[in-house]
């Protein structure tokens, strides 16, 4: 048998590689544009800033230490220069691909920084992968601004895995309505109808507010805001408000709120306040063709009938009265049961009159 010479026998020592396969090195120098690794081979490893990483802002220096160790996978065995051109970037993409498959199988909860907000949705990375989360699966509520959730960590799932197609979608979505549903679910479990509860106003229409009651939301009928008359909603809160409310009904998921707390009830004075003979102050709510309401107390009306008005022939109340103008008349009839009060100036006129004569 023939000797070997020094060269082959060196050669023989050393393992070979082929393209796409996995090796491990050690960093031996790291440049602006490239990392140098020791791979065992008898040529040293390359990879480029551009298999480093997709994010152009990266400083290899910043990250990549001489002595550093590194797996990689091969691109060429021989880039024409002697050297083997080697891929991170690709590596950890398969492997983050891995990790999302894995994680959409069992629909495990994920958290990774939002890298880009896009007009359609946001973008994030696990493990060097890109997962695209649609503005319409962001949040629970449409959001038109999603710059907020800039470098923001963020939980989701994955709810499409499709690596072929470059299609892994993650719906944050999701958690946040189970979320909401659990705290619904034990916010029903310990209120009642007739309990006091607090709350923030969410929103406000023209029909009601809505108040966050800590798990479910609650409405505000404008017909339950006051024992009083609320013209406008939105001049009596702003969101944001803290309220102190009644819960009135609960029918499902569906929570009806009230500001008319019983004990406040302005009826439960009015036979009192507003005996028959007394004279009282109120001012013209509104008017029909047969007479004028009149605001006594915030929930108490009381009708001044087109009669009543003066001892002079009134043709129709707004002939003499205006709305909002503040009257004095005397309480002629009480009926508590049916909530009705009738008021007369034309009484106090007759007052007037005999005390005249006399």
């Amino acid at each position: 048998m023939s000797e070997l010479s020094f060269e082959q026998m060196l050669e023989d020592s050393v393992k070979t590689i082929r393209n796409g396969e996995i090796v491990q090195g050690t960093v031996i120098d790291v440049k602006d544009d490239e990392i140098i690794l020791n791979i065992g081979y008898k040529a040293d490893g390359i990879i480029t800033k551009n298999e480093y990483t997709n994010d152009s802002s990266v400083v290899l220096t910043d990250v990549v230490k001489p002595g550093d160790t590194m797996e990689a996978k091969v691109l060429k065995v021989n880039d024409g220069e002697g050297q083997v051109t080697l891929t991170y970037k690709r590596l950890a993409a398969e492997k983050g691909n891995k990790r999302l498959e894995e994680a959409f199988e069992n629909q495990e909860v994920l958290k990774a920084p939002v890298t880009q907000v896009l007009d359609g949705g946001l973008c994030v990375n696990v493990e060097e992968t890109r997962v695209f989360i649609p503005a319409s699966l962001v949040s629970d509520t449409y959001e038109k601004d999603l710059s907020k959730y800039a470098d923001q960590e963020i939980e989701f799932v994955i709810t499409e895995f499709n690596p072929r197609r470059r299609r892994i979608i993650g719906n944050r979505k999701q958690l946040l309505l189970a979320e909401k549903a659990e705290k619904q679910k034990e916010l029903l479990a310990k209120i009642k109808a007739g309990d006091k509860v607090e709350g923030v106003v969410k929103n406000v229409t023209d029909f009601g507010a809505f108040i966050d009651l800590g798990g479910a939301d609650g409405l505000l009928h404008i017909s339950e805001m006051s024992w009083g008359r609320v013209e406008n909603p939105k001049k009596v809160f702003n969101v944001g408000d803290k309220v102190t409310v009644l819960i009135k009904e609960i029918n499902g998921d569906k929570i009806a709120l009230s500001l008319k707390f019983p004990e406040e009830n302005p009826w439960l004075t009015a036979a009192e306040d507003f005996a028959v003979g007394n004279v009282v102050k109120g001012k013209v709510a509104r008017m029909t063709d047969f007479g004028a309401f009149v605001e006594l107390a915030p929930g108490v009306d009381a009708l001044l009938h087109v009669s009543q008005i003066s001892r002079e022939h009134v043709a129709k109340p707004s002939d003499v009265l205006s709305i909002g103008q503040e009257i004095e008349a005397k309480v002629v009839d009480f009926n508590g049961e049916d909530r009705k009060i009738s008021l007369s100036m034309k009484a106090l006129e007759d007052y007037s009159a005999e005390q005249t004569e006399e």
